[in-house]
């Protein structure tokens, strides 16, 4: 079983006795024991058994299964949250006074964590331009974990994996949250990264119904999250598991539109007046189009960011004119969503600081969906104008 979509449909689908095509909802809390089980159990290898859900559920393997053999993992965990996931996996490998290197230019929601909760415990936190590739190599010297995106939220910078894996000492752990690339257009673990993380609320699932997140990677190094994960109790719940899957089987034909939609959308919006920048790597003038061309096989992604003159209150206006794309905040799902980081995900920061890493008044995250580009162009061209 080679094929992308092939794997999506298929793997990790669990046949129930009465034959079910699809993986049932395992909607239960605990489940039947017998001698064997507890053998098990008493050897500390409960993980092995169907014991209790916040350990593990049929319904949330299937969706493990799945997705370890997209991103060529040895294992993956599924958690409550694409928030879950990262936490439970930077405490799992930071130490009080441990250090860790980040970028600049990474989702809200994570940036809070590491600049916040993380300080809390001693931890030295570095940050670095993720197109700077000579400073990562220099600051990584000296931590114990490197935490960067494929594709940075909101300014679409795409890291050198190949390069950075290549400089990582022994004992490092480098971690890649894929959620903006997905693994149709992405395979970190093939480039050297030792754990790879996902909102699977985005891309993954696709249709803007549930909260989730994947964290897949090397055995070792899934073992001992999955026993953070049980302890601090970030598991996800099987309706969310069963919704996933789902989700999961379209994902190869999603990407394809997404990617497609993306750069059509980014040529048009580069040739507007009133659109001063545009950042997407699957144009010729991306500061790193020769990278993207080299590491994105498949795709450039369904994400297009970009400035409108104005500042922010236009780019406020500009989004209420729209018809067919909706005001919202995540992404990845089969609608066309937009969002301004400086009263979403980046309202945590001063305007100066969000200057400072790139994001000006003005900037628009648009997460191009799966509608036909033309009716997407048109809601465009009439809110500029």
């Amino acid at each position: 079983m080679k094929g992308f979509s092939t794997k999506c449909v298929h793997k990790g689908t669990f046949h129930s006795e009465v034959k079910s095509v699809n993986t049932p909802i395992f909607q239960t809390s605990n489940f039947l024991l017998d001698d064997k089980d507890y053998e098990k159990i008493i050897e500390g290898k409960a993980i092995e058994v169907n014991l209790y859900t916040r350990y593990s559920n049929p319904s949330r393997r299937a969706v493990e299964e799945k997705i370890k053999e997209l991103e060529f993992a040895d294992d993956a965990i599924t958690f409550s949250s694409g928030m879950a996931a990262i936490s439970t996996t930077l405490l799992t490998f930071l130490k009080p006074k441990g250090r860790l290197l980040t970028t600049i230019d990474i989702y809200g929601g994570t940036t809070y964590l590491v600049n916040n909760i993380l300080k809390n415990y001693d931890i030295d936190v570095k940050h670095s331009d993720p197109f700077d590739t000579g400073d990562i190599i220099k600051k990584m010297k000296n931590v114990d974990v490197i935490l960067f995106e494929s594709l940075s939220n909101p300014l679409l910078k795409l890291i050198d994996i190949e390069e950075i894996s290549k400089n990582k000492r022994e004992g490092q752990i480098l971690i890649i949250d894929n959620t903006f690339l997905t693994p149709y257009n992405l395979n970190p673990m093939k480039l050297g990264v030792d754990i790879v993380i996902h909102s699977a609320s985005k891309y993954l699932n696709g249709h803007s119904d549930l909260i989730a997140g994947i964290v897949c990677g090397k055995k070792e190094y899934i073992d001992k999250i999955r026993e953070n994960m049980i302890l601090l109790g970030g598991s996800m719940e099987p309706l969310s598991a069963f919704l996933l899957e789902r989700g999961l089987k379209t994902l190869g034909i999603r990407m394809e539109r997404h990617n497609k939609n993306g750069y059509e959308i980014a040529r048009f919006l580069k040739g507007k007046k009133k659109v001063k920048k545009v950042f997407y790597p699957g144009l010729e003038e991306y500061p790193k189009y020769e990278l993207a061309k080299r590491l994105l096989k498949n795709g450039f992604g369904g994400m297009v960011t970009f400035v409108i003159e104005g500042g922010d209150e236009e780019g406020v206006r500009f989004m209420h004119r729209l018809k067919i794309i909706k005001e919202a905040t995540s992404l990845g799902g089969v609608e066309s969503l937009v969002s301004m980081p400086f009263n979403t995900s980046h309202t945590g920061l001063s305007e100066e600081e969000r200057i400072k890493i790139g994001i000006e008044p003005g900037t628009i995250r648009l997460s191009c969906g799966i509608e036909d580009v033309e009716d997407l162009k048109d809601d465009l061209e009439n809110a500029l104008s």
